[in-house]
């Protein structure tokens, strides 16, 4: 027969206050203008280069000038790469952070959960399930001994 179960209740979700909503706004209209800004600079780059494309297939260009053209591309590549890494480097240092500050505090308190309920269960194991094992090992033995006797339990 099974019990009643109490049903669960989900505790609402959080509600933000309107300081909390309004940083949560601004964060993410600086999003939306970073993104815009380097989608802007992409464009403004595949069209730089394509009119240096243009004027480099025209026929009265030396090679000069095509040698210029790709070293400045060179060049802005160099620029772009190192943007790149000085963002990675920014990242890093962030996750970084997460981890010291965040990660491994939950890591400690949980090893602390685990070692506690290993001795929760350490103790159990020795005060309840032992006795337990060893009452129904005499039991099952007074049982045989009853049964070699000609007494059968009913």
């Amino acid at each position: 027969m099974a019990l009643p179960q109490p049903e669960q209740q989900t505790p609402p979700p959080p509600q933000m206050t309107p300081e909390q909503l309004a940083e949560l706004r601004e964060q993410e209209r600086r999003q939306k203008q970073i993104m815009a800004g380097i989608i802007a600079g992409i464009v403004v780059l595949v069209a730089i280069l394509g009119v240096a494309i243009y004027f480099l297939l025209q026929p009265e260009t030396p090679t000069d000038k095509i040698r210029d053209v790709f070293i400045i591309v060179v060049a802005l590549e160099t620029l772009v790469i190192g943007v790149a890494l000085i963002v990675l480097v920014v990242q890093l240092a962030s996750l970084i952070n997460l981890l010291q500050n965040e990660v491994r505090p939950i890591l400690n308190a949980t090893s602390e959960t685990v070692n506690t309920l290993r001795g929760t269960a350490e103790f159990l194991g020795e005060n309840v399930v032992e006795p337990v094992i060893k009452l129904n090992g005499y039991l099952a033995a007074m049982k045989r001994m009853l049964e070699l006797m000609g007494i059968k339990p009913k």
